[in-house]
């Protein structure tokens, strides 16, 4: 099997869905194994915030000199993004040699009566395979879906569970309350483990609390009152940040927005809880250089200039209140929106938020089956703003707004993290 091929393997695997549930990932692993077991992992959900606040750590441990696994999803421009070490993608090579050797295992399986494993179930035991074989000391691990029935949740144990912002997403399997939504969540807190949480609202707060005193789990709630933003432009972010009785002052991050700068304070927490605790050995320096170096590609990422072209995956409610809140750092006479969402979000109130903003909105289409049809959005678009235009080639929505804008103006596409992946794709293609 060659990498074309193993994708192409992978790939097909859509067709079965999605499925919460442990039982066909923790037999695929077994008969793999159970590479899964005796490693150390530091297992981040929540709604928004998960990929970043993921980023930030494990490039954080790279600079303390640790072998660090990354696992993140989904990828905006290729797949092997998905599975990194240190920063780097794992190797086309690697990828086909560990995917031939679970589909001879899914053949067992299937032979023996299991339900063949979905995509995700495939990719994460992927990643499991290769962050053994490579020997790592931390796998930072990031929820798929949900927690508690997540295929990553197959672990026993992890050094932390890490808990980003929790809001309504996937409510259709995940719940239509933040009660709900959070205990599903919460399913990642381990027996007798340490529970980061950012600041949640009343519900769910109140759900990780008691799911971590079930668990016998010590849960401490990072605190963004000890916080000073000192500056925040469209080139990175400044800050400090007191934790017990330290003043850490001037941290920079590259970053955009006052939502990373929050994202930076959970890892930083996490890390300087695991310091005290002896469970990573890490200096002041280390800290800083990791936050400063961390790197995210589609949150708030500027790839052009002259006129200013932006992309950020904003895909569900929270996502867009925040880079409407966001956009107030950038200096510009103009927005041109470019906007593409999946059919099954909360469209109108995501519409809602950011529509008005725009003095030009070109209507695209996402490269997926559950696009929202452009001619779908655009008549939920006409309500709060009527200055549109429909271009649903993504590459020809890319042209129309350069077309649109001049060099003082701003170009933004977001709506969906696929959406964003091809723009940065077409983008960049010629650097």
């Amino acid at each position: 099997m060659d990498y074309i091929e193993a994708l192409d393997y992978i790939n097909d695997k859509n067709k079965f869905g999605s499925r919460l549930g442990l039982d066909v990932i923790g037999k695929l692993l077994e008969l793999l194994g159970n590479p899964h077991l005796d490693m150390k992992y530091i297992h981040v959900g929540g709604t928004n915030g998960k990929g970043s606040t993921s980023s930030y750590i494990a490039t954080t441990l790279k600079e303390a000199g640790y072998k660090v696994g990354l696992f993140t999803s989904p990828y905006l421009e290729r797949f092997n993004e998905r599975i990194s070490i240190n920063g780097n993608d794992i190797p086309d090579e690697r990828l086909a040699n560990i995917t031939e050797k679970i589909k001879d295992k899914i053949e067992i399986m299937l032979k023996e009566g299991y339900e063949h494993p979905t995509t995700f179930e495939i990719v994460t035991a992927i990643a499991f395979v290769y962050f053994k074989e490579e020997n790592v000391d931390y796998t930072v691990l990031e929820v798929g879906l949900g927690g508690r029935f997540d295929s990553t949740n197959i672990i026993r144990n992890s050094t932390v569970s890490v808990i980003t912002t929790i809001d309504y997403d996937h409510t259709d399997v995940l719940g239509d309350t933040l009660g709900k939504i959070a205990y599903e969540k919460a399913g990642i807190i381990k027996e007798k483990g340490l529970v980061i949480s950012y600041p949640q609202q009343e519900e769910a707060l109140e759900v990780l609390k008691d799911v971590s005193k079930e668990m016998e789990a010590e849960f401490i709630q990072c605190s963004m009152e000890n916080v000073e933003i000192k500056d925040l432009n469209e080139f990175g972010g400044l800050f400090n940040f007191k934790y017990n009785d330290r003043v850490f002052n001037d941290i920079k991050i590259g970053l955009l927005g006052k939502y990373q700068v929050y994202n930076a304070v959970l890892a930083l927490t996490a890390l300087l809880t695991l310091k005290e605790k002896g469970l990573v050995d890490i200096t002041d320096e280390q800290l800083r250089n990791g936050l400063e170096r961390t790197k995210w590609k589609g949150r708030l990422e500027v790839l052009k200039r002259n006129p200013t072209f932006l992309i950020d995956g904003a895909h569900n409610l929270q996502g867009i209140k925040t880079l409407r809140e966001s956009l107030k750092m950038f200096n510009y006479d103009r927005l041109i929106l470019g906007i593409g969402i999946l059919k099954d979000k909360d469209v109108e109130h995501m519409v809602e938020i950011i529509a008005p903003l725009a003095d030009e909105i070109v209507i695209t289409e996402v490269n997926m089956p559950r696009k929202k049809e452009a001619e779908s959005l655009e008549k939920i678009i006409k309500k709060y703003n009527d200055r549109t235009y429909i271009e649903k080639d993504i590459e020809k929505a890319i042209d129309k707004a350069y077309g649109l804008a001049n060099e003082k103006d701003l170009i933004v596409f977001g709506g969906s993290l696929y959406l964003i992946g091809d723009v940065r794709k077409i983008l960049l293609k010629d650097n």
